[in-house]
């Protein structure tokens, strides 16, 4: 019985040990731990408000006109979207700032959670709420038929300034993917140079 030589083992350099003030400011990351709790509970509320508005629609779907139908469906979109970027919060921000999830080969990882970091959780996060506010947007230019009436939710004023704030989220979403663009080329361009 032959046995093969064992390679030897590479001592690894001591770890200087961590003092009380670092130890105490990398643990302060846990203190996030119960606002993500808080938004997995607000992702619960919204399940409660999705299921009350499909069941609404349901009830009186053949009460309502469609456009009535079609503003319901763009709530419950809505709320769909607006849960999507909890979980966009939830996990990325947990996975960010707080502790790996270690999922890496689970059949259900999110493709985009290898690669998440905070510069691009803020423009995952932009889209969302761009998409959110093209929602709300839509809705209220659906409705933009009865302005002036008193079945009318806006006014031209009110209208206006919606598109006013989603122009100015598209905007803030463009800044920050074009500053997120040059910090990544300079980093590029250091590697480099390195």
């Amino acid at each position: 019985m032959t046995s093969e030589p064992k390679a030897p083992s590479v001592p690894t350099a001591p770890q200087p040990p961590v003092g009380l003030l670092p130890k105490l400011i990398f643990g302060s990351r846990w203190l996030q731990l119960p606002l993500y709790v808080g938004l997995i509970v607000a992702q619960a509320v919204y399940v409660l408000l999705f299921l009350k508005e499909l069941w609404h629609l349901v009830l009186h779907s053949f009460d309502a006109s469609e456009q009535q139908i079609m503003l319901v469906v763009l709530g419950l979109i809505d709320v769909v979207m607006i849960s999507n970027l909890l979980i966009m919060v939830i996990v990325g921000g947990y996975e960010t700032f707080v502790s790996r999830l270690n999922l890496s080969g689970h059949p259900d990882e999110p493709e985009w959670l290898g690669h998440v970091n905070a510069s691009v959780l803020k423009i995952k996060l932009a889209m969302a709420i761009i998409g959110i506010s093209s929602i709300s947007l839509l809705r209220t230019f659906i409705e933009a038929g009865n302005l002036g009436t008193t079945r009318s939710n806006f006014t031209e004023t009110g209208v206006m300034w919606q598109v006013l704030i989603h122009l100015t989220f598209i905007i803030s979403a463009i800044g920050i993917a074009w500053v997120d663009r040059l910090s990544e080329s300079g980093h590029r361009e250091k590697a480099a140079h390195d």
